[in-house]
């Protein structure tokens, strides 16, 4: 027997109130005055918004410390030490990663998460532990949340002999994005160590996201070799860049260069407004036709104490460090975290439309802009059809 959610009284993304009903996991119409059909769960929204679920397209779920006693920071302040201070303390704390996922993976359906992106440490200490403890996670919440695997290597690729294999075989495994890092400070072989990307990817067919802190000259530079391998294999609509710094931080004439570079071979860029560095200057992307996502990063883990899974709250931190004013602009932030995550996730059921997967978020503000400033704990967050949490807490194990 079909199961069914009818949803009364809300407004999809600001506009008039209607009713919308879900037939396993799909919405099915979308109206004014639908009637329940025998047997369906039905929620009175009392005219507040709908919005779709939220997209976390860059976080670390094997990272994260949340769940566990509070943790007493002292990471130093440069990329390598935070590595090797993170590195001892998975010893040191014992961490169990499929513990420690899903504990992150129940914050953020509470705060109306649908779809994850999450970069995973592969190394030649931990070998594939991280991977196989976040495909537990995975599996155990494959009905309500979709999480996406990237092989990352944390600790570098080149200079680590044996990690170049160890993600080979994560691919193998099921991991869907072979990542990289700074491919000139970390591994100082930046064409080595994107052939060794790029290599992968084309080998398993499957997309690459690179995480580039590299500052300035140095970070546009390995942006171009980025674009220049995207190109060559014709991996366009594949390739993330996340953080990239020297986006915010190259002069104005070559930064439309690099725009350019980035629109012709559809590399999206990833950026959670980072509190202390200069990120990339979203309205300029956004008008060069660059896709845009945003993430979590870290969530409380050995790196720092922020973080909270509020992809609410993500938005206004975008707003805030871009000096967004104009509502307008606040309602593109929100449109990164859901939309433009969606889009580098290749999500192709998302959204409020008839024939959707139905992954929706019902949360109380007169308007979208509204919801971002006042960040409400969600009244409703439905997943795949399913009420995973009511009032902003987590009804599911």
């Amino acid at each position: 027997m079909p199961t069914e959610l009818l949803i009364r009284d809300v407004r999809p993304l600001e506009r008039a109130a209607v009713d919308v009903r879900v037939m396993d996991g799909v919405i099915s119409e979308v109206g004014s005055g639908l009637v329940a059909g025998q047997g369906a769960t039905v929620v009175e929204g009392a005219g507040r918004l709908l919005v779709p679920g939220f997209v976390d397209a860059h976080t670390h779920l094997d990272k994260t410390l949340y769940g566990r006693p509070w943790h007493r920071h002292q990471a130093g302040p440069s990329l390598m030490d935070k590595i090797e201070n993170e590195r001892r303390l998975r010893r040191e704390l014992r961490l169990d990663p499929a513990e420690q996922s899903a504990n992150q993976a129940r914050l953020a359906l509470s705060k109306g998460t649908t779809h994850i992106r999450t970069h995973i440490d592969i190394d030649t200490e931990s070998g594939l532990r991280n991977l196989e403890g976040v495909m537990a996670t995975r599996e155990r919440y494959r009905d309500v949340l979709t999480i996406q695997l990237v092989a990352f290597p944390q600790s570098g690729l080149l200079t680590r002999p044996g990690t170049l294999e160890l993600l080979d075989e994560a691919l193998t495994l099921g991991a869907e994005v072979i990542g990289g890092l700074d491919p000139s400070s970390i591994d100082r072989d930046p064409a080595g160590h994107l052939d060794a990307v790029f290599g992968l990817a084309e080998r398993h067919g499957v997309e690459v996201d690179v995480h580039l802190h590299e500052p300035g000259l140095l970070g546009a530079f390995s942006v171009e070799l980025i674009a220049e391998r995207t190109r060559a294999l014709g991996m366009q609509g594949k390739v993330t860049i996340s953080h990239a710094f020297c986006l915010g931080m190259v002069d104005d004439a070559y930064l439309g260069q690099l725009l350019e570079l980035l629109a012709d071979n559809r590399i999206a860029i990833m950026t959670h407004a980072p509190g202390a560095s200069p990120f990339p200057p979203i309205q300029r992307l956004r008008a060069a036709g660059v896709v845009l996502c945003s993430g979590s990063d870290g969530i409380r883990d050995t790196w720092g104490p922020y973080g909270n899974a509020d992809m609410l709250e993500r938005a206004m931190l975008l707003g805030y460090r871009s000096n967004f004013r104009r509502d307008a602009d606040v309602e593109a932030a929100l449109e990164i975290v859901t939309h433009g995550g969606a889009t580098v996730m290749q999500a192709i059921d998302y959204g409020l439309e008839v024939g959707c997967r139905a992954d929706f978020v019902v949360l109380d503000g007169e308007t979208l802009v509204e919801a971002v400033m006042s960040r409400p704990p969600r009244a409703l967050v439905v997943a795949n059809g399913r009420v995973v949490a009511r009032d902003g807490v987590c009804v599911i194990d």
